[in-house]
């Protein structure tokens, strides 16, 4: 089972990459395991820290079973071991996540990022209590907590960690909603329990209150600006993670569309060029025009940032090497 410490850095949340007929609603296999196979070979080379796998922005909602299976089970053989594979198993309801988590570890992930079944708001108890379930059902997996309350209808707040803490498989977190004495409480909770990973952006100073890593969906755009960031604070070099900081977040102003604040950025990746996730899958079929010019926008500002951090990583690397 993978534990708390092998998790930290970089982790890489990715699309569920579509095939050229997935935007059709009659399409029954949309998973293109050439596009799969050939972003995730190129972040990992790269160097990320981590792969995971149907979050919200991987389309956890919009796949069917046998999708989930090819998906699951090629990011595994892309990976070849060389970090770890996280599996998204998030579903409307327990069954269905369970199921999911029987693909994943049938399909030898290292772990699983699993949100509370959404379809109805859980009370906090029912939430703590489906962990405990599957901690139990699942003892030989590492399992990480996917918090999303906006998407997953509840909020867990610190004192329910007490609990969670407890499941000695609950090894990480993804969670982007404490304010910095909210996750300073967490940590006297989970430190060395339970590896947190903030958004991007918080990274710095969120780092230096014991997160262990970041989560990003920009980094299929491309990692130079984000690898930067990671030994940044590692190295104890404040001012470029915080001028890192600003620049990954100068895009962002202001609230986005729920309906494209994760489905739109995959139209913002295939801008780039970095890789290619494909197209969308219904039913976001008409993306209104003010919101592709915002992705395009995104995507060139994203596109200077690389240009900009990439000769550095490179000479980084090479120092490395040398």
């Amino acid at each position: 089972m993978i534990s708390c410490q092998e998790l930290h850095g970089l982790m890489a949340m990715m699309p569920a990459f579509t095939t050229e007929d997935g935007d059709q609603v009659t399409a029954t296999q949309t998973v293109d395991v050439g596009r799969l196979e050939a972003g995730v070979d190129k972040l990992v080379a790269a160097g990320v820290d981590s792969i995971t796998t149907t979050g919200s922005f991987g389309e956890t909602s919009n796949l069917l079973m046998n999708e989930f299976d090819i998906l699951a089970r090629a990011t595994v053989e892309t990976v070849k071991r060389r970090v770890p594979v996280i599996i998204g198993c998030t579903g409307v309801h327990t069954r269905e996540a369970v199921e999911k988590i029987r693909i994943a570890e049938d399909a030898g992930a290292d772990g699983v990022i699993v949100g509370i079944p959404y379809y109805f708001p859980s009370t906090v108890e029912n939430a703590v209590n489906f962990y405990q379930e599957i901690g139990s059902l699942f003892p030989k997996l590492g399992i990480l907590i996917y918090h999303n309350p906006t998407i997953h209808h509840v909020t867990l707040p610190v004192s329910a960690f007490t609990a969670i803490s407890r499941i000695k498989n609950v090894v990480g977190m993804k969670d982007s909603h404490r304010t910095p004495l909210a996750f300073m409480e967490l940590m006297d909770i989970v430190r060395g329990k339970i590896s947190i990973f903030v958004q991007q952006a918080q990274y710095y100073p969120y780092a230096e209150l014991g997160a262990a890593g970041f989560w990003s969906i920009d980094v299929w755009m491309g990692p130079e600006p984000l690898l930067l960031l990671r030994d940044s604070v590692a190295a104890g070099d404040t001012t470029t993670a915080i001028s890192i900081v600003k620049e990954i977040s100068a895009h962002r102003r202001g609230p986005e569309p729920l309906s494209w604040r994760e489905m739109g950025h995959k139209i913002a990746v295939r801008y780039a060029g970095y890789c290619d996730p494909g197209p969308l899958r219904p039913p976001f079929s008409v993306v209104p025009e003010d919101i592709k010019q915002r992705l395009k926008a995104r995507a060139a500002h994203w596109r200077e940032l690389c240009a900009k951090y990439g000769p550095l990583v490179a000479e980084a690397n090479a120092r490395q090497s040398a």
